[in-house]
Formats: structure tokens, sequence, C-alpha cells
């Protein structure tokens, strides 16, 4: 028994030791197309739950048999199958480009098969950015895609525009959709942007007409990170703590010494009266002894962020899961600015044993609580903090502050700072916002080729506005009076919008003889929304009790005065769409295809005859390289020849959002005091039933290439018309005293969008991923654009405001300026005959400018280095053929501020007597209030938009520590900018002086994986 018992170990360990001793441990690389390794690739040995992933170098190690197969896969790449055999080192390289699987509208197709003009910006250039929202990190990254932002408000909203201007009245922002659900154009505060794997902006007809009247403008489709089947559990930690500081100016502000010998000059102000504004001038050392406070430090400063996000991510055979915590706190530069945000994600995916069933879901849970200073951008001396930070006078210090009720008399323009010191003590405003993004799609192969799918998606948005003045402030003493001591007020206001869509679709796609590739989609969509907004507004707070958002200061209205009577509001709007459409694609052995798209669209905010609206579009493509007479072309990868030609409209009436008023349709009335104080009936407008949709067509040719070994040039170049008719515009229709002046919305008018989209990447060094080798690569976009306008609804073919016909979309129509008239020191104007005059006529000399607010030649530029484990990526973006009026530069340069703010230095130069050639009209000068364009001033601009330069740290390091990932970093945003403009942010596409200006953010990082 015992020998048999020995027998039997023996065998048992020798069967071990085959075992083990078939096991070997396989290494290797993965890389992508271009020889770039490729971080987070998962390999797995099929069949097992044996699995690894690869470090930054694209290393991996793995215990394996020689039967074994490794199934390598990549988000966005084909999965690899490689049998192990004898094999020690198993490299792999991916092919194709790295989003293999386009999104194109409802459908994808790869690279090779699709038709239509688009541009996926993938997470590496959006991930670790200290931006607020994801909207402003695309800036500068695709042609034709301009994102203006008016705010440095932390979070603030984009406007954002896709091949220009496509409406005068109606909405001119893309449909944004955030896995699958309808997402809300303005307002990305509340997301994380680390949740971001890709952005894909789809620009042309053939992939717009499937989105009907929404995509009329573009579509950008937001991708977040998924998990990988079969890949283990991934811990990823992001840290990021950002500095943002105020961008520079050229305007020049006087110092205390300047502008007091200014004002004793004029015999104006504290330098020409005195302090105690006895009529005394200041002396030379009372003025030299003046402090000079920097008012711009002390609304402003400098502003701490800190951005943490923690994620995991896993998959089995059948199910993947990504969950992500975030947590961003910035504070602005402007005080009593900042944004705190707290983000959950969780996104799940599952399938069927046989893969005929997959289930998908995605949801975000946010929190987000802004501090916005309001009136920003306004003239109020006691509202607007950026107002008191540059026209404040700098012999003021913030120790001649003391209380609200010392500033009402003498009511002086001078203590503009002290009002705004009050006004921080004693004023508060708060937004509060839960936002909740969620989709659901899933999928069923119900018989062979055909698939039944469904996605829906839901937005919903919570914010709730807190804000109160309190009583002893010099603003409710100032309004209220010495009649009403607790003057002040609360108010309170929560608005609710709640967006659903649903898309059902039946596709069929089969390909037969191996070259006869066929799809046909059939699909119904509906979406609606809703609006709940209700909030008060109470006059009135005791001080004594008064709490910050729980109404315990509320003071009762009384018999005796009106002080205390409080406002309530609430309304509530709704709004739907039902669509109903079809999609065919057809491609041949992916060398010729083609797509077409059939939509029906019906609009709640039309009457029922004009309701609906029909949208079409055609693509078709060329693949040149496919051809046999390109077979010894081996430098040319890639060469593809693409158009379309559609039709899409928009429903957006004037611009307002979904919500924008259905009673554009409808004569409406409203109650109010009327005679006597009776309640009466009044019109609030007068409908047109035959109002109807805007209709824009689009045509678009182009050519996608890839030239060179492994493709190292590329790039795109897309030629676009894009015309739009039937345009909302108001016609006047009563002129007469008493009815408002109304207007009736009509569909009048043409726009057209003309231009060049271009795009083009270059591997100057490709080193095939070798880490401690070289690698370069620039890359660069362009677009150029001109609108031109047509048909407008006025005989003289001219609406100041808007354009001319023949002309660009809001060109400026302005009285010339022509300098200063050296004899007398008047400002001269060039009259409508261009013959020079003191004394333009605002009705009869305005000219058209040839110029205006909207740029026309756009684009960015990049350069990606990386040696040894450090890397250094740059993005430039750039703007020309931008026209704004400074009127912060025009409110330096009036004379009539001095006594009152400061001014600038410009003022010193003004002219003094006859013969003196200069650019500064005198001071004495008698006809500066006439309007023209001596403020339009070119705003051209080359913007570092972002740098940023890192180290990975390397494999060795990275086993010691027990990572799987390790980076640190600094970048930057807005680092610096070239341009004319003298103001604070030459990208900012707005004219209105005294706003936010955008900041500079330096930012300091690590990224590590678990």
């Amino acid at each position: 028994m015992k020998t048999k018992l020995k027998g039997i170990l023996t065998l048992f360990l020798a069967l071990a030791v085959q075992i083990a001793f078939a096991q070997q441990t396989v290494t290797g690389k993965v890389t992508d197309p271009t020889g770039e390794p490729v971080l987070g690739a998962t390999v797995l040995v099929k069949g097992s739950s044996n699995a690894t992933t690869t470090d930054f170098d694209g290393n991996y190690s793995i215990q394996a048999s020689p039967e074994d197969i490794l199934q390598i896969s990549f988000a966005g790449y084909q999965t690899k199958e490689v049998t192990v055999g004898n094999q020690t080192v198993v490299n792999v390289a991916f092919e194709g480009d790295l989003d293999v699987v386009n999104i194109i509208g409802y459908r994808t197709a790869t690279p090779e098969t699709t038709n239509i003009s688009s541009k996926t910006i993938s997470s590496k250039t959006i991930e670790n950015r200290p931006n607020a929202s994801i909207v402003q990190t695309l800036s500068g990254q695709v042609a034709g895609l301009n994102v203006f932002t008016q705010s440095g408000q932390p979070g603030a909203n984009s406007t954002v525009n896709i091949r220009g201007i496509a409406s005068i009245n109606g909405d001119s922002e893309p449909l944004f959709i955030i896995d699958g659900a309808f997402a809300d154009q303005d307002n990305f505060r509340s997301l994380n942007p680390q949740d971001v794997e890709s952005v894909t902006v789809l620009k042309d007809a053939g992939a717009l007409a499937i989105y009907g009247n929404r995509g009329t403008n573009g579509v950008i489709i937001i991708k977040t990170r998924r998990g990988e089947f079969n890949q283990p559990l991934k811990i990823g930690v992001n840290s990021i703590l950002s500095y943002t500081t105020l961008q520079g100016n050229d305007y020049d502000i006087m110092n205390s010494q300047q502008l007091l010998n200014l004002e004793r000059d004029r015999g104006v102000g504290v330098g020409g009266r005195g302090f105690d504004n006895s009529g005394t001038p200041l002396t030379d050392a009372e003025i030299a002894a003046a402090p000079n406070t920097n008012w711009r430090e002390y609304f402003f400063n400098t502003g701490l962020t800190s951005n943490q996000t923690v994620s995991l991510s896993s998959g089995g055979k059948k199910s993947t899961q990504y969950t992500s915590i975030g947590y961003f706190d910035q504070e602005g530069i402007l005080v009593q600015s900042d944004l705190k945000r707290f983000n959950i994600r969780n996104n799940f995916s599952t399938q069927s044993e046989n893969e005929k069933f997959k289930f998908n879901s995605q949801l975000s849970v946010n929190y987000s609580k802004s501090n916005e200073p309001n009136a920003i951008g306004g003239s109020g001396i006691n509202r607007n903090f950026v107002l008191s930070a540059y026209q404040s006078v700098p012999y003021l210090s913030p120790d001649d502050y003391t209380n609200g009720a010392d500033l009402l008399a003498p009511l002086l323009f001078r203590n503009t700072p002290l009002f705004m010191i009050d006004r921080l003590r004693t004023y508060d405003r708060f937004d509060e916002e839960v936002r909740i993004l969620g989709s659901i799609d899933a999928s069923y192969e119900v018989a062979k080729n055909v698939t039944v799918a469904s996605v829906t998606g839901v937005d919903f948005i919570n914010t709730y506005l807190t804000r109160a003045e309190q009583s002893q402030s010099f603003n409710a003493l100032l309004f209220g009076g010495g009649a009403n001591p607790t003057a002040g007020f609360m108010q309170q206001n929560s608005n609710r919008t709640f967006a659903f869509n649903q898309t059902t679709s039946v596709r069929y796609d089969n390909t037969f003889n191996e070259k006869h590739t066929i799809g046909l989609g059939l699909f119904t969509e509906y979406l609606k929304q809703h609006r709940r907004n209700i909030g008060f507004f109470a006059n009135g707070l005791d001080p004594r009790t008064f709490a910050l958002g729980d109404g315990a200061g509320f003071v009762d209205d009384n018999p005796n005065n009106d002080f205390f009577v409080d406002n309530i509001n609430a309304d509530a709007s709704n709004g739907g769409l039902f669509s109903y459409f079809a999609a065919l694609d057809y491609d041949y052995d992916t060398r010729f295809g083609f797509g077409a798209v059939l939509r029906r669209d019906s609009s709640y905010r039309f009457i029922e005859d004009n309701k609906w609206g029909t949208f079409y579009s055609f693509s078709g493509r060329w693949n040149v390289n496919k051809e046999k007479f390109m077979d010894d072309v081996s430098w040319v990868k890639v060469l593809k020849l693409r158009a379309s030609y559609g039709v899409t409209g928009n429903q957006d009436v004037n611009g307002d959002g979904f919500f924008s008023p259905t009673s554009l349709i409808l004569d409406t009335f409203g109650t109010g005091s009327g005679y006597g104080g009776v309640n009466s009936l009044f019109p609030n407008g007068f409908g047109n039933p035959s109002l109807q949709w805007e209709e824009v067509t689009q045509t678009n040719i182009g050519v996608d290439f890839e030239l060179l070994q492994n493709g190292r040039l590329r790039g795109a170049v897309d030629y676009y018309v894009r015309r739009a008719d039937e345009l909302f515009q108001p016609n006047r229709i009563s002129g007469v005293v008493g009815t408002g002046g109304f207007t009736q919305s009509a569909n009048v008018g043409t726009l057209f969008n003309r231009g060049v989209d271009f795009d083009l990447s270059y591997d100057i060094i490709q080193s095939l991923g070798d880490r401690d080798k070289l690698n370069l690569s620039i890359g660069g976009n362009f677009n150029h654009n001109r609108s031109e306008l047509q048909d407008l609804p006025n005989e003289e073919g001219e609406i100041p405001g808007i354009g001319r016909d023949g002309g660009q979309l809001f060109e400026y129509f302005t009285v010339r300026y022509a300098g200063v008239n050296p004899a007398n020191g008047n400002a001269l104007f060039l009259d409508a005959n261009g013959n020079l005059t003191e004394t333009p006529s605002q009705d009869n000399d305005q000219v058209w400018s040839g110029k205006n607010l909207v740029p026309e030649f756009t684009g960015g530029f990049t350069m990606d280095i990386d040696y040894k484990g450090f890397y250094l990526q740059t993005l430039f973006n750039f703007a020309t053929g931008l026209d704004r009026f400074d009127n912060n530069l025009s409110i330096f340069q009036n004379q009539n501020n001095i006594g009152q703010f400061n001014v600038s230095n410009d003022l010193l130069r003004a002219w003094s007597a006859p013969g003196d050639i200069t650019d500064i009209p005198s001071l004495d000068a008698n006809n500066l209030d006439n309007a023209s364009d001596r403020y339009l001033r070119e705003a051209d601009y080359l913007r570092l938009r972002f740098v940023n330069i890192g180290y990975n740290f390397d494999r060795a390091t990275l086993e010691k520590f027990k990572l799987d990932r390790l980076r640190v970093f600094v970048n930057s945003e807005n680092l610096f900018t070239i341009s004319k403009w003298r103001g604070f942010d030459a990208s900012t596409l707005s004219n209105t002086s005294r706003l936010y200006p955008t900041p500079r953010i330096i930012s300091f990082g690590v990224e590590l994986g678990l």
C-alpha cells in the first residue's frame, strides 16, 4: 500500500512539474497604427480570468501555455488574437485609426466606410485640464468649431458655433448628446470633464439630417468612459491643484499722482477742490503724499482650484462597469465668485451569452454651488465689481470705508470702491444646482441581421437661486431712505427642467457576396421637456433676525405704506417633438459607398398646417486608394473623396432654447393695472399663424488623406455652402403710441455661410513608440467662413444691427471717425460722401463699415513631443477678421470721468494748442458725444490656449511602488496672447464693457493607476 501511495505521489508531482514547465512568461508591447505605445490595453488568456494591462510604454507580461490564445483589446480598436505557441515575446500593433468605430448619427461606421465630415477628439486633449466646463476645452481643436466664453466666472456658459452663425434670431448652437441623452447646450458646469472618453463633432448634412431640426447647427457627441470586457479592476486617481490669475491689459491707467495733477489742472475732483471739497486745490506735497490703492488687486485676486477624481473600472466575460467620484472647487479671480461641484458617475454594460442582447446604462448625479456676482457688464457704480476694480480713483483706500450710512451724504461717484466694499459685506448671492443625466440603451438581434434597439435619455436640472441685500447696506439705505429702516430684500427662486427623449429603431445589416454591404434603419423619436419656475422677492428685512436663506428676517406688509409689498412668480412651460425617419447605407467592397436619410419632424411651436417638416440628405464617397491603379502608389495610404447634400430645419423661433415662447403664433393678452388703477386687459403680442420652419440647405465636398509611411502625414479638406431660408425675423406692425410698438415674427430673408475646413497632422520624427527615442508631431486646423445676407424684409434691404443684402451678418453701421482737427482740437468725422465734418448726422452719415464681430478665419495648431518619458503638448488657437468696439477704452479716455473715476494716461497727450498733431481730441472738445467707429478696433489674436509638460515614470519605478501608471505634470491655460487688442481678453465675442475677464490658469497635477 505504501509503495502504491509513493507511486501516485510521484506521478502527481511529475504532472505538476510538467504543467508548471508548460506555463511560460510572455512579454510584449502593444502599439497603435503609428507605433505609439497603448496604455491600458487588456491582454487576456482567452477563456480564462488570467489577464493584465499594458503600462505607459505599452509593455505587458503574462503567464501562458503554448496552446493558449492571447486576446489583446482596447477601446476604439478591433480585438487582436494571437496563439502563443513557443513564443516568449508577442508584440501587437493595432490597425486603423483610433476611432475604428465612428458615431455618425444613430449608427456607426469605420473610417473607411464613413461618408461624412466629422472630427473626433480623444481624452488625451481633454483630461487633466483645469476648466470647469468641458466645452471650454474644445476651443481650437476642431476646424470650424468656435467656442467663445464671455465670462471668467467658474463654470460660465460658452457660445458654440459650427461653421458660422446659421440664423439671425433663431438658435445657432449645436445639439449636444451625452451617451445618448440630449443635453442642455448652455449648462455644463456640473459635469466632470475627467469622465469623458471622446468628443465627436458632426458638421455636414450627411451626418446632421438624421437629427432633423435639432441637428441643423451641428452635433457634438460626448462619450464617457467605460470598463472593458475581461478587464481586471483598475483604480485611477487624478489630483490637480491650479492657480488662476487675471490676464493683463494695456489701458495704462493713472496712479494717484498722475490723476490728482490732472484733476488740479482741470479744476475738478479732489485734485482741484481738495479732499474736503472746499475748492482749494491740493498742493504738490499733498499730491505726493496721496495713497496709491491698486483696486484691481483688491477686487481681483489669485484663485485656488482643487480638482480630484477617483475612478474604478473593471469587466468580466459579459459585463463591465466604470464608476467615478469627483470633487471640484474653484475660486474665481473676482471677489464673490467660485464654484464647488460633486460628481458621481456609473456606466454599466452587459450582454447575453450569445451576444444577441446588449444593454448599457449611464448615470451621472451632480451637485454644484456657484457664487456668481450679478450686474457684471453693467454700469452700476454700486453693483459691478469689475467697474470698481478698474475705474475707481486710486487715492481712496479701503480704510476710508466705515459703513453704508456714511456714504449717503455727500453722494459722490468717486466713492465707487467704497460702495462696492459695502456690497461685499452686505450682499450675498449663490446658485445651487442638482443635475441628473442618464440614459439606457438596449438592443436585441431578433433575427439574423435584424436588430431592434431602444435608447432612452433624461436630463433633469434643478437650480435654486438665493440672494439678499441687508437692511444696513448702502443700497438699501439709498433706495429705502430714512422712512424705511428695514429696507433690503431677499429673493429665492427654483427653476426645474426635465427633458426626456426616447428613440426606437429597427436595423437590417447584411453583406452579400462578400462585397455588397447594406444597412437600413427605421426610427421613431419622441422628445418631451417641462420647465417649472417658482419664487418670491421679499421686500424688507429685519436685521435682528435675518439669516441668509431661511426667511427669518421677513417683514410683513402694513396699511401705512407699500414698502413691504412682496412679489411672487410662477410659470410653467412645456414642449415636445415627434419624429420618424429612415437611414440607408450602402458599401461596395470598401471602394464606393453612399448614404441617404429621410426624416419627418413635428414641432409644438407651429399651427397644425405648419407643424410638420421634411428633411433629408444624400452622401457618398470614393476610396480612391482601394483602386487597382493605386496599388503601386506606396506613399498613399488613404485617399477618400466625399460629398453630401441635405436639408434640415430650425424650429427654435427666437433663440431662447427649447422653451422659447410658442405664443409667437397666437395673439396674447395680459392683465394689469389700467386707468384709475382698475385691473385691465392689455395686448402682449400679435401672433403670426403662418410662421413655419427655417430651412437650412447644406452642400459639402471633402477629401480625407493619409500619406507616407505609417500615414505620418494625414488630414482632411472640406468646402461647404450652407444656406438658411425663411429666417425668423421681427416685422414692426405698429408704431402707435400705447401699443408698445408691436412687432410680429415672420419668415423672411436668406443667410449664406460659405467656407473651407482644413485639418492636417504630420509626424516629423516617428520612433514607433520607443520610450528612449524622440517623437515629434505637429498638427493644425483652419476654417475660413464668410456670411452673406439676402432678401432682408424692407425696401432698402438694410437693417442696422443685422446687416444689408450682399453684406455680412452683424456688419457695423456707423459714422466714420477721422481723427483730431489740429486747428481746434475737435473730433473729425466723415459724412456719408466722405467729406470731413465736425457735426455728423446720426440719421444721414452712418455707412456700412464692411466689418463685423464674427471672425472670418479661425483655427488652432498643436505640437506633441515625447522623449524618455518626458512629454510636451501645446495648443495654440487664433482668430482673424474680428472687429470689436473697445468700450472699456472709451470709458478710460472719457474726459467727463475726470474727477469722478480713474482714466488712462492717454489723456495726457490730448490736443492743447493749435497745430498739435495727436490722436486724442481736446479735453474741452464739444463734439465727443457723437457715436462713431472711433473705438472699433481689430481684435485678431493668437493665444497659447493650452500647454502641458509632464513625465511618465518607467516600468521599473512603477513596479517598485506597485503602481500601474504614474504621471506628474504642469499645465497652463491662456498662458499668453498676441493681439493689438488693448483689453483683457481679445477672444471674448462681445462689445459689452466691464465684463468678467477669463483668467490665466497654472496647474500642477499627478495621475496614478493601481
